[in-house]
């Protein structure tokens, strides 16, 4: 006899259809924007201070965000300026910045870091191009998991006579629709990243 699995722990319990397509909203909505922060972390030709994101700085032994131990700014459209708020941390964000996989060069006069961005060749380019899609792809993934999530809390919910077959057939449909829009959002997303990575100035 096949016995009835046990919801995972922490699975939320849902009472209605309109509780389980507003939990799917939420993720999906997550899922994009989880999507946009990560994009902003890959290099274009251009400036940006979202490539410095994910540099952590040995402040004292803490691993810190860089914005909270200096003031950064983009004085034109191929130079960053990084200006410590203590300048004994300009060795320390050197290093974070020349360990990280940006491929930078940070040069200091002993107040503030300049840090130039040359233009991508073409090889870097694609090499940021395919990042870019193993980022997006995974994000793909988790919005097909979310389905598959919403799709079973449906099951569930008609399995435990809460709503009627039209009901479920209705709230099938729905999911698919939401998750075709979260799709196009996701694809539109990379579509533009990747032409800013492609655009030579």
């Amino acid at each position: 006899m096949k016995t009835e699995q046990q919801p995972a722990s922490g699975s939320p319990i849902f009472n209605s259809v309109k509780e389980v397509e507003g939990n799917l909203k939420a993720r999906m909505e997550k899922a994009v924007s989880d999507l946009q922060h990560e994009m902003a972390s890959i290099r274009t030709g251009r400036a940006s201070l979202g490539i410095l994101d994910h540099i952590r700085v040995d402040y004292y032994g803490t691993p810190t965000p860089l914005n909270q131990v200096a003031n950064l700014h983009v004085p034109e459209p191929s130079l960053i300026t990084i200006q410590p708020w203590d300048v004994s941390q300009i060795g320390p964000i050197e290093r974070a910045i020349r360990v990280s996989d940006l491929g930078l060069n940070p040069a200091n006069d002993g107040k503030i870091i300049r840090l130039p961005i040359p233009p991508l060749t073409e090889e870097r380019r694609k090499e940021l191009v395919k990042k870019l899609h193993g980022v997006a792809e995974h994000h793909r993934v988790s919005v097909r998991n979310i389905r598959r999530d919403g799709n079973e809390a449906v099951k569930k919910l008609l399995k435990d006579k809460k709503i009627t077959e039209d009901d479920d057939k209705k709230a099938h449909d729905e999911i698919q629709r939401l998750t075709d829009g979260c799709m196009e959002k996701l694809d539109q997303a990379a579509r533009t990243k990747e032409k800013e990575i492609m655009e030579i100035r």
